[in-house]
């Protein structure tokens, strides 16, 4: 996964966040099942935690500094994506505003950078 890819679809869902979207795409959500606000940015969010999450256990499969500190940012981003949901989260677990999945996408990044940290010690280690 490049880099670029990865910033791309992380400035998408900082816009989508804060309402900078264009009125279309909010349009379109609301036709598709008419979902909360708060569910995109913490599905997003628990995305890129996911992937910070499998790169940092593919880095720790075999040690890579590269790929480790991919590991290590991709989970970050995850984190601080489902911080930002969780704090502009109104209600509680369960009514559709995405608390719920902001605290997995939270619990996942810190994993991904958990995995990442012992991959990248491990890189430096045998190197």
């Amino acid at each position: 996964m490049s880099v670029r890819l990865v910033l791309a679809v992380t400035g998408a869902a900082l816009l989508g966040m804060f309402g900078l979207a264009a009125p279309a795409a909010a349009h379109v959500s609301a036709a598709a099942g008419d979902t909360g606000s708060g569910r995109l940015g913490s599905t997003v969010a628990l995305v890129v935690g996911l992937i910070g999450m499998v790169l940092g256990g593919l880095a720790l499969a075999r040690p890579a500094g590269r790929k480790a500190m991919v590991a290590l940012v991709v989970g970050l981003i995850g984190m601080v994506l489902g911080v930002l949901a969780l704090a502009t989260s109104t209600d509680g677990v369960g009514t559709g505003n995405g608390r719920g999945g902001a605290i997995g996408a939270m619990v996942v990044g810190l994993i991904g950078m958990v995995l990442g940290g012992l991959a990248l010690a491990r890189s430096r280690r045998t190197g």
